[in-house]
């Protein structure tokens, strides 16, 4: 990332908003067919299949039946609060990440910034983050649950903001907060995965011979940190996604044991592929983005 020191709070937050919801433009297709394969359950395929067996069976397959079944768009449903979330999840997380680095280390401080500093800075940013952005996370999960809906069952709801008012009136305003505990585990670990990773991934590329902050160091670096982010981030991305994509779970406990009981521990790592898939795409093409943003004289102070 570009030295977060010469840029404003401001600057960097508006950077890193854009940047996200251009990565999340590109890819949510691939986090579509990553929710379905997490919300497919073993114990109901073959009713839902009628003995068929499993309905989405891996990363392409699953994008190819959506758009078969349900139409090209409905790979981008849950857009809306998809840009919404990372409006508010990505600016937050990646702008308070320098001034919170800056104060666990203490202003005074020089030399190089230990990798511990940098993941416990991280983690403190992105739960702050998605604590805020918590709601926009719900609605898009719902949105793109509504696709595995039987035939002819009406669907939930009409759009993203319909999301929001029909969840707020039916289930309460605190609702738009379920999962908030997996979520904050999954967003805080998989931000330090990410963040610290991309930090210090770039750091170690540069001290390569004949490497320079460039575009193959930024790709280098940002394929880094999605693999990080997806190896240790999946088992709480399923909980997250099972959570709110469904309510027949009384807490993140509940839906941990009840999922481990009836799948086994392999479910934990259920749209591995695709999840990789999207959070390397992902990652990539938003640190790029941050990258070229960041360091327009627009945003420099």
């Amino acid at each position: 990332m570009a030295d977060q020191f010469e840029i404003s709070f401001a600057g960097i937050f508006l950077s890193s908003a854009i940047a996200a919801c251009f990565a999340e433009l590109c890819t949510i297709p691939l986090d579509t067919a990553k929710v379905r394969l997490q919300l497919q359950k073993r114990a109901t395929l073959s009713e839902e299949e009628g003995g068929t067996g499993a309905k989405y069976k891996g990363l392409f397959a699953t994008i190819l039946t959506i758009a078969k079944e349900e139409g090209l768009l409905a790979l981008w449903k849950g857009i809306i609060p998809g840009l919404h979330r990372q409006c508010l999840y990505g600016g937050l997380r990646i702008g308070l990440y320098g001034p919170v680095k800056t104060f666990l280390i203490g202003s005074a401080a020089t030399g190089d910034v230990s990798l511990f500093i940098k993941i416990l800075a991280a983690l403190i940013t992105g739960a702050i983050a998605i604590a805020v952005a918590n709601p926009t996370d719900l609605v898009k999960v719902r949105l793109q649950a509504e696709g595995k809906l039987p035939v002819g069952v009406p669907r939930r709801y009409a759009g993203a903001l319909d999301a929001y008012y029909t969840i707020t009136k039916q289930e309460g305003i605190s609702a738009l907060w379920t999962g908030l505990g997996p979520n904050i585990a999954r967003n805080a670990i998989m931000n330090a995965a990410e963040l610290a990773s991309y930090d210090h991934i770039k750091e170690v590329v540069l001290e390569i011979p004949g490497f320079s902050d460039n575009f193959l160091t930024h790709l280098l670096a940002g394929l880094g940190a999605g693999f990080f982010a997806v190896c240790i981030g999946s088992p709480v991305d399923v909980v997250k996604s099972r959570m709110m994509g469904e309510s027949v779970y009384k807490s993140t406990l509940d839906c941990f044991f009840k999922t481990l009981k009836s799948e086994g521990p392999l479910a934990f790592y259920k749209g591995f592929l695709p999840n990789f898939g999207r959070l390397g795409l992902w990652n990539v093409i938003m640190f790029l983005t941050l990258e070229q943003v960041s360091n327009a004289s627009f945003f420099i102070l």
